[in-house]
């Protein structure tokens, strides 16, 4: 069955040039004369959505775990899913299983947010930075029999009384789904303390509270509405990228519905601390051999995702960089 919706990528080592040692994930190399050799498939990776299954880390992850063994680059890999605390939980677990090279999580600009918010004793600072994936564009979406059939009606019935109308997201405060919101409240001349935003841990528990009309509107990644927007059940109202989603064709962005506001999540992978060299390198073979195959390109179409690829120390410094951003941010609102 196919699942859409967030959460952590599959990632899986068919490693070049190295071989792991055995606290490590396994990439057999077959000797050659010349001292050469093709690298075998890498094996024994576990990859850790720290989530609900059917969230957006979910389905990044195993949609990066079905393209590693589509593609070789990696075969076996596990995932699983370790929800709580909004991420932390799973950093937690991540950050206690120090020096675990077949270990590794699935996270993004949620987590960052949630380490911060949720007071965390582990952060992302504490990780090993080994790739960024995708971005992804936010959408503001109804249920299919809300009486707001555009950003325009929504936003007019919002200013109006804006405690009335709740809004839902698969993040705690500071991850994706309560920026969105908040940003587009302040953009539309509504203050953001006035927002009755209710937070839930994950889209696999935002989609059923939307379903339900337990919220007026949800603001999440689009990804998450997919399958939902195919058949019927919700609409988007609009999308918070620069330009429109293939995905959602009949989707206006905010800034096309005279909204000045751009929003785009994204989603990487980090694994424990004091993992060796060799078994980083691992894992980011493997995803590049991934992310240069058709059969990635083909996920990124379909599923809207924008390539936004980094890995090693380059992906290190984005994630310093969006730690701080984010924990000022909190701390101005008191959130952290």
């Amino acid at each position: 069955m196919r699942t859409r919706r967030a959460a952590l990528a599959g990632a899986l080592a068919a490693v070049s040039m190295i071989a792991v040692s055995a606290c490590g994930a396994t990439a057999d190399k077959e000797e050659s004369g010349s001292g050469g050799g093709a690298s075998k498939t890498a094996t024994g990776l576990r990859l850790m959505v720290p989530n609900t299954p059917g969230s957006g880390y979910d389905l990044t992850a195993r949609t990066v775990s079905q393209v590693m063994q589509d593609t070789e680059a990696a075969t076996g890999t596990q995932v699983f899913n370790v929800p709580g605390a909004s991420g932390t939980v799973g950093l937690q677990r991540l950050v206690n299983d120090k020096g675990n090279g077949k270990m590794a999580m699935q996270m993004g600009l949620g987590v960052v947010g949630a380490s911060h918010s949720q007071k965390s004793k582990a952060t992302l600072t504490d990780t090993t930075p080994i790739a960024r994936l995708i971005e992804e564009a936010g959408a503001i979406v109804v249920p299919k029999d809300s009486p707001y059939k555009t950003i325009d009606d929504l936003v007019t019935a919002w200013k109006k009384d804006p405690k009335k109308l709740a809004v839902g997201g698969g993040s705690s405060p500071g991850g994706p789904d309560h920026l969105l919101p908040m940003q587009l409240a302040k953009a539309v001349g509504i203050k953001p303390k006035d927002v009755n935003f209710v937070s839930y841990d994950g889209g696999g528990e935002l989609l059923p509270a939307l379903l339900g009309n337990k919220i007026a509107f949800g603001a999440s990644g689009f990804g998450e509405f997919l399958d939902q927007v195919e058949a019927g059940q919700v609409r988007v109202l609009a999308v918070s990228s620069e330009k429109p989603v293939d995905a959602l064709k009949d989707a206006p962005t905010l800034k096309a519905s005279g909204i000045d506001l751009v929003f785009t999540n994204w989603r990487g992978i980090v694994a424990p601390p004091g993992i060796t060299d060799e078994q980083k390198q691992t894992w980011i073979d493997s995803l590049t051999k991934m992310h240069a195959s058709d059969e990635w390109k083909t996920q990124l179409e379909k599923n809207g995702w924008v390539d936004a690829f980094q890995t090693g120390d380059e992906f290190g410094s984005y994630l310093t960089e969006q730690d701080k951003a984010v924990a000022d941010l909190l701390a101005e609102l008191g959130l952290a």
